[in-house]
């Protein structure tokens, strides 16, 4: 798995990327992560890659010359995603995707943006993080980074880790719990502990099912509502479904 980002600030990726899980599944070759510096290609002694926008306004915005430059200067793979908080919203789905393509790239916006031949003619397409806006796209990169590489086989050890996680199924994740089974008169549901495996399962799936349905009722309206198994799955443990 090869992922590029082409950003003004490099060491804020490397620095990111080279720590914990993301650090050892490179050592483990299982990922390849690489940040390009824009300012490479920029021309003059201050090397400078914004310009004032046409027209006026506030800020500056992302020069064309430079930033082409600079993918064309790499065989980055594609596509190449530009982090824009106009871009399709970023999600478990996506992130499947883009595991399934194998390597792929981001542009991180900077100040008022980019020129918009930028993201017309030389991005694949946009993506953002969520509706709010940061000061550049590196902290959205990293986070698409590292939901897209703990999908990678072998990056967390264990592979069946992620597809038991919040958003895998349609649902948010059951709660957990360790040792000790008593903690300042606070105990750890005796279905937990019983050795009974099908019971605790279906436990799981029902607590999975209240969190989404008490946090999240757009995700349960996604799957068309809750269905008869569901609901008597949610009574068995007497879960209010509303």
């Amino acid at each position: 798995m090869r992922i590029d980002v082409f950003t003004v600030f490099p060491s804020l990726i490397d620095n990111f990327v080279g720590e914990s899980l993301l650090g050892k599944a490179q050592q483990n070759e299982l990922i390849e992560i690489n940040a390009h510096d824009l300012r490479k290609e920029a021309a003059g002694r201050h090397k400078a890659v914004d310009d004032a926008p046409f027209g006026g306004g506030a800020g500056m915005v992302l020069m064309p010359e430079p930033i082409f430059a600079a993918v064309e200067s790499v065989e980055a793979p594609r596509p190449l995603l530009l982090m824009s908080p106009s871009g399709r919203r970023f999600d478990q789905d996506m992130a499947l995707e883009l595991v399934e393509s194998g390597g792929f790239s981001m542009l991180c916006g900077r100040y008022e943006g980019v020129d918009e031949r930028i993201a017309t003619e030389l991005c694949d397409s946009a993506v953002s993080i969520g509706d709010f806006v940061l000061a550049g796209g590196e902290v959205a990169a990293l986070v698409i980074i590292e939901a897209v590489a703990r999908l990678v086989p072998g990056v967390m050890g264990n592979d069946d880790s992620a597809g038991d996680e919040s958003f895998m199924t349609g649902l948010l994740e059951y709660p957990h719990y360790t040792r000790p089974a008593e903690f300042r008169g606070m105990d750890v549901p005796g279905v937990l502990r019983s050795g009974d495996h099908g019971k605790v399962e279906r436990w799981r799936r029902a607590q999975a099912l209240a969190r989404t349905v008490e946090r999240r009722p757009d995700l349960i309206e996604t799957r068309g509502g809750l269905s008869s198994v569901d609901k008597k799955l949610l009574a068995e443990f007497n879960l209010d479904p509303k």
